[in-house]
């Protein structure tokens, strides 16, 4: 009787398992992530060219009609891509800033640097990526109205990384961006540089933004206020800055 009662047991307990892992990620996720974890690897290894929608669904052994049920397209699995890589970049910040109270510099050194070791393998795909910059109307181009949400979710962990600051306000929405593009510059520099896990990279990183806060200090100072106000307005006028802009990182 006793075996009896053990054997249900675990029947029991493996059966509400099985019933949780189901119901936390059903199977065409898991079929999703799959193909995804398989094209980026082929991606890694092939290149972004020399890989076709077929390579994929035969590595990932599903048939093809089902991976393009998945992603109607290799343009697909690249946004994808994007939103995996900010949302990961999103948590692993969000994670160091919650484990102990950091200055402003460690706070921007904590962006860039996790932003480099999350694509620090993907040097190959970044490279056939940016050739699409150029192109605004392409759906890949990072300046383009395809890539827009993922643009934003890069924005506001730069307003997290500025939170608590005491930003002049006519400023203030002009950092984010900047400081966006310098990553874009970054991640740039990051894909031309062949030394050893791209160290060089890593320090001229930490070198500019050294110097960039110094110079947020200075740009702070009242007689700097006329100088602010023009490049608020510089950008908007260029619409590289919206009328109308969230509120303040200050």
């Amino acid at each position: 009787m006793f075996i009896f009662f053990l054997t249900f047991g675990r029947n029991l307990v493996d059966n509400l398992n099985m019933f949780k892992k189901t119901k936390a990620e059903p199977k065409s996720e898991t079929t999703r992530k799959h193909l995804l974890g398989t094209a980026l690897s082929l991606f890694r290894h092939k290149g972004l060219d020399a890989t076709t929608m077929r390579h994929i669904a035969k590595e990932a052994d599903v048939a093809l009609g089902a991976a393009y049920y998945y992603f109607d397209s290799k343009e697909a699995i690249v946004q994808a891509y994007y939103g995996q890589v900010q949302t990961q970049h999103a948590r692993r910040v969000k994670d160091a800033f919650e484990k102990e109270s950091l200055d402003l510099l460690q706070r921007l050194r904590v962006v860039f640097h996790t932003k480099l070791e999350i694509v620090s393998e993907d040097r190959k795909i970044l490279g056939a990526l940016f050739r699409y910059t150029g192109e605004p109307n392409h759906p890949l181009s990072v300046f383009g109205e395809g890539t827009r949400a993922n643009r934003e979710q890069s924005l506001e962990i730069f307003r997290l990384a500025l939170a608590g600051e005491e930003i002049p306000e006519e400023f203030a929405p002009v950092l984010p961006l900047a400081l966006w593009a310098l990553h874009m510059g970054a991640l740039l520099y990051f894909i031309y540089d062949e030394s050893p896990n791209q160290e060089r990279t890593h320090k001229l990183v930490d070198s500019v933004l050294a110097q960039l806060v110094r110079l947020f200090g200075v740009m702070s100072l009242p007689i700097f206020s006329p100088f602010r106000g023009s490049i608020a307005t510089l950008f908007r006028e260029a619409r590289i800055l919206p009328e109308e802009m969230p509120p303040s990182a200050g």
